[in-house]
């Protein structure tokens, strides 16, 4: 329905690069191969790249890992949890990227709660933060797994202020308390192996959820720190550090649960119970760091392309932990090769 609607852009615009076009052709001996040439190079670099890209995508969604699969290892994934949040970033909306099953037999143990956070960027400048999470459970509650889709618009930054994690944490418990309450978001052991999922308006997260927030700055503890220090250079090192990192400071927060909430199914209080433990024990950040490569059987075209031309972008590009601000001390990656 929107067909026609393109075709003045694509005869404006169109019409705008056939001149320019037109114009180097006829200049070429006089120096007009000179933007020709770097036309083609910048247009191939892009296409390498968006190559590469996609074929690794590709192969994420056709080898996602079987929830069968997942069910057959039962709640503890057949290794050891521990108390903690696991984040598995994947750029899968759906399902269980390939990556999650070389964690599990790479990975002597891992978290008690594991969230899949899949970034996607929408064509709006902005996206309120009522709608910048979508929320759902990936397989039984007792397996402690959940999915949340983070929408960002092309103007928001990523911020590493730890909001992120607080505002994750308030998402999860919404949706645990809106699914005991809604049937269409029952999250039973005979429900569907990867649920619906739900947007979760944080304003409201933080209206009606039964969970207490206490918060409190770090500057006491930095300041017994500085002042039992018995070095004098040591308390002027640390107290030019504070003054120029005043900015970067971090709000401690800490979620507790309401002793007296008769109205609360056990099974749900339970489920945040753990997620608060969880949240106490700490978050790490998993990601996978992948290399691609064609497969023997490929052209040459396209083992130039794969091994040679996208190896050498990936390289000299910043990773997805830079780009997603995420703090390099709670960082995780395990590498994975895929033949596209």
């Amino acid at each position: 329905k929107k067909g026609p609607l393109a075709i003045p852009f694509l005869l404006l615009f169109g019409s705008i690069e056939v001149m320019y076009m037109s114009s180097a052709l006829m200049k070429v001996p006089q120096g007009g191969w000179v933007p020709i040439m770097l036309s083609a190079i910048f247009m191939m670099i892009m296409y390498v790249w968006y190559y590469g890209t996609r074929k690794k995508y590709n192969f994420d969604l056709h080898n996602k890992v079987s929830l069968k699969w997942i069910l057959g290892l039962g709640p503890s994934l057949g290794i050891v949890r521990v108390p903690g949040i696991g984040l598995i970033y994947s750029e899968l909306a759906m399902g269980v990227p390939a990556i999650f099953s070389h964690f599990v037999t790479n990975l002597p143990a891992f978290h008690k709660i594991l969230v899949f956070i899949c970034i996607k960027s929408v064509p709006v400048p902005f996206v309120s933060p009522e709608e910048r999470f979508l929320v759902g459970r990936i397989c039984p509650r007792s397996y402690r797994m959940y999915r949340c889709i983070v929408r960002y618009g092309y103007k928001d930054i990523p911020r590493d202020d730890g909001d992120f994690e607080n505002l994750l944490i308030k998402s999860i418990a919404e949706f645990i308390q809106m699914e005991s309450i809604e049937p269409q978001f029952s999250g039973s052991e005979s429900s569907p192996l990867d649920g619906r999922m739900a947007v979760i308006s944080t304003r409201n997260a933080q209206a009606t959820s039964s969970l207490i927030v206490s918060e409190h700055d770090d500057e006491d503890a930095r300041e017994h720190t500085v002042q039992s220090s018995k070095s004098l250079t040591l308390q002027s090192l640390r107290s030019v550090y504070e003054d120029e990192t005043v900015q970067m400071r971090r709000r401690r927060v800490r979620f507790l649960l309401p002793q007296q909430s008769p109205q609360m199914d056990p099974a749900v209080r339970e489920e945040l119970m753990d997620l608060i433990e969880a949240k106490e024990a700490g978050v790490a950040y998993v990601m996978g760091l992948s290399y691609v490569k064609a497969r023997r059987s490929s052209s040459f075209l396209k083992k130039l392309a794969i091994d040679i031309g996208y190896s050498f972008l990936r390289k000299n590009c910043r990773g997805p932990a830079v780009a997603l601000n995420i703090p390099h001390i709670s960082l995780i990656e395990v590498g994975m090769i895929y033949y596209v």
